[in-house]
């Protein structure tokens, strides 16, 4: 008995069961794959805001520092660390600290001025491509500032507005300067947003008479498939005991347990999801095995045995299975295709929404990838798997006579 013939020619006969079945199944596989690939761009997102846009792979501090962000727990002869870390293959930039308060003709507000080196801090985080408007920091214009989106909000400054800075220096003093506004960033963290002004590391040692050592160093992978604990290990070993080096897993733990638990929530939504569809798949499988219980009852008398029953039910519910997961695939990665490129403008109201520290995009970009598009087919196939056991072991069990008979 030609098995992938019959079972054809039985979906091809239920035409309308069939298309029902199929267009279910091929709705929940498309879905799915759109729900995947948002889940993977949201996480995507997520670390890219957090890694490539401010806190790096790794950073390093004096002891404390963290708990108390004091102008003198600085990192001794951070330049050298610097550059002997980026000699065993990472890319490593300094970064200097200081609070105080900013002022423009409206309002004023408490900020925390960002020192960074302008000729390796592109090489650990990609903050300059990152402008909602204006223009990055330039070494020739060591008055020109980039500022957070909420904090030009607050202080109701466009580019160009002039910004005056009053704080203290490292040696006592009063620190003030005037300054322009260069840049305004697109949202990047609640932090930054709120409070960051970047400037140059040369304009901020200058302003409150810093030493040359850094608050921090950031540093990055350039292989990013390379095990993020062994890069740290290994930077560790540069370090003296007196700093520390932790990694944005260990600087953010809700934020890296939130993302290991992505995959989870996305295998529960499949699981609720394709539970339903489960349903779908048993009730026309049980129709169909009941409008032909007297057929099967004929083709039990005839010799046919009940493992070949089972794959009959088997080798139709797949072909129904094989139907719905190319057209799912098609509509759910041509969706997820668009939402790639275009995202989803949640700005109404996710604009200025942070979880732990960390601003939501407000536009949602899928990502799609092979196993945001492999992983939702896997699982349908599973359910339909499971769903049909019932209806093809009732099949299998059914005496010939009374299936003759049935009516």
């Amino acid at each position: 008995m030609n098995i992938i013939s019959l079972a054809s020619r039985n979906v091809y006969r239920s035409g309308h069961r069939s298309l029902v079945t199929i267009i279910a199944m091929a709705f929940a596989c498309a879905m799915m794959i759109v729900f995947a690939t948002l889940m993977e761009g949201f996480v995507a997102g997520s670390e890219r805001n957090i890694v490539s846009m401010n806190v790096g792979d790794i950073q390093i501090h004096d002891l404390g520092y963290r708990d108390d962000p004091d102008i003198y727990n600085s990192i001794v002869d951070s330049g050298t660390l610097a550059s002997r870390i980026r000699k065993i293959g990472f890319t490593a930039s300094e970064r200097q600290f200081a609070f105080g308060l900013l002022a423009s003709d409206q309002s004023s507000a408490g900020v925390l001025l960002r020192g960074i080196d302008l000729t390796f801090e592109h090489t650990v985080t990609q903050i300059d491509q990152h402008l909602m408007s204006g223009t990055w920091l330039d070494l020739a214009d060591q008055h020109g500032v980039v500022i957070g989106k909420k904090l030009a909000r607050l202080l109701d400054i466009s580019l160009g507005d002039e910004l005056i800075f009053v704080g203290q220096t490292a040696d006592g003093y009063m620190a003030n300067d005037a300054f322009h506004v260069r840049g305004i960033l697109k949202t990047v963290s609640a932090s930054i947003d709120n409070a960051g002004v970047y400037m140059s590391s040369e304009m901020l040692r200058e302003l409150i008479a810093l030493p040359e050592d850094a608050h921090e160093i950031v540093v990055m992978r350039k292989k990013r498939t390379s095990p993020l604990v062994i890069a740290t290990e290994q930077v560790a070993t540069l370090a003296t005991e007196q700093l520390e080096v932790m990694n944005w897993q260990q600087l953010m733990p809700v934020i890296s347990r939130f993302m290991e638990t992505a995959q989870i929530q996305t295998f529960i939504m499949l699981l609720f999801t394709y539970i339903a569809v489960a349903s779908v798949v048993l009730n026309a499988m049980l129709m169909s095995v009941f409008e032909r219980i007297n057929e099967f009852g004929i083709m039990k008398a005839i010799g046919v045995r009940p493992w070949q029953i089972v794959q009959l039910i088997y080798a139709e519910t797949m072909i129904h299975t094989m139907l719905a997961s190319v057209i799912g695939v098609v509509m759910g990665g041509a969706i997820s295709w668009y939402l790639q490129l275009h995202g989803i403008d949640m700005s109404s109201i996710a604009d200025g929404i942070s979880f732990a520290g960390i601003a939501l995009d407000p536009i949602w970009y899928a990502q799609l990838s092979t196993k945001s598009l492999v992983i939702p087919v896997l699982f349908l196939f599973a359910i339909a798997a499971i769903a049909v056991i019932y209806p093809a072991a009732k099949v299998a069990l059914i005496r010939p006579l009374e299936a003759i008979h049935h009516r």
